[in-house]
């Protein structure tokens, strides 16, 4: 007898109501804008023999360690960087080696971790974290952008640890454009940052809604019609139908009825003010 468990995605009550089905659509941009900056001049030292192939959220479920993560703080928040050492390897061989012939997958144990190595990650870490942090500042609502300068200028080494199990966290998979070598890099945003990319992942009627100012009382923001009957006679039926062009009907005007559809509420005093005929002294009907 074999015993099934289904397992179920686990909600995050804090992400409730927010648009986290929309997060695929926020990793297309991404890869988009990736792709576009490793073919910028000042990039493509680095990126020009590799392709940029997944791009995905996810949250980092414990310690991987493995990975040495570099911290990066950004205009509205920070940013965790990390590759896996394949990648880096394989940069730093197409950037200080023989070029595209020497992009052999690297056997990472044989090889000794070096300054070189550690600076090359620094500068990559701040080319990815820079494109990240101009996507979601370009997602955002004009009045929710940060202060200061573009998010190139913006991006510095920071002190930061491990990121804490739950953090989101963008994937991306590059590989060398000739095939061989593949591997991951890893983003990791903080609480503040992941905030922004939903808060620019909103529909526009729902942004607008948010960004209104709050309606007022109900009482004040309903419309309604009210008539004003004037006055009213009872003739007969003989009478009407004996009426020629000209004849008058005596009335006397009274105070007017206030009416709402067929109810009324008020009467008035009728009175003429620069040829026209107002209402006042309203009073309650009982």
């Amino acid at each position: 007898m074999t015993n099934t468990q289904t397992q179920y995605q686990v909600l995050d009550p804090c992400l409730l109501g927010r648009p986290v089905h929309r997060l695929p659509q926020f990793a297309a941009q991404l890869r988009e804008d990736l792709m576009q900056a490793m073919r910028l001049p000042m990039h493509r030292r680095y990126w020009a023999a590799f392709h940029v192939g997944e791009v995905a959220f996810s949250r980092l479920q414990g310690r991987e360690e493995s990975l040495r993560w570099l911290h990066f703080s950004a205009p509205g928040g920070s940013i965790a960087f990390a590759l896996e050492r394949k990648v880096l390897l394989a940069v730093l061989n197409y950037r200080y080696g023989r070029g595209k012939g020497s992009l052999a997958v690297a056997d990472e144990s044989q090889i000794k971790v070096t300054a070189t190595e550690e600076r090359l990650a620094v500068v990559l870490g701040q080319q990815l974290a820079a494109t990240l942090a101009g996507r979601i500042e370009l997602n955002l609502p004009a009045e929710n952008k940060p202060a200061g300068g573009e998010g190139g200028e913006e991006i510095r080494p920071a002190a930061g640890s491990h990121p804490p199990k739950g953090t989101w966290v963008v994937t991306v998979t590059v590989g060398e454009s000739g095939g061989g070598m593949q591997g991951r890099i890893f983003l990791a945003l903080d609480k503040q940052l992941i905030g922004d990319v939903l808060h620019g992942l909103l529909p526009e009627r729902d942004a607008g809604r948010k960004a209104a100012k709050p309606a007022g009382p109900l009482a004040a923001r309903l419309q309604v019609g009210l008539n004003g009957r004037l006055v009213s006679k009872e003739i007969s039926l003989g009478a009407l139908f004996d009426m020629r062009v000209g004849d008058v009907i005596p009335i006397s005007l009274n105070r007017a009825e206030v009416m709402l559809e067929d109810s009324r509420l008020f009467s008035a005093a009728v009175t003429e003010h620069k040829g026209k005929l107002c209402l006042t002294s309203f009073e309650d009907i009982e």
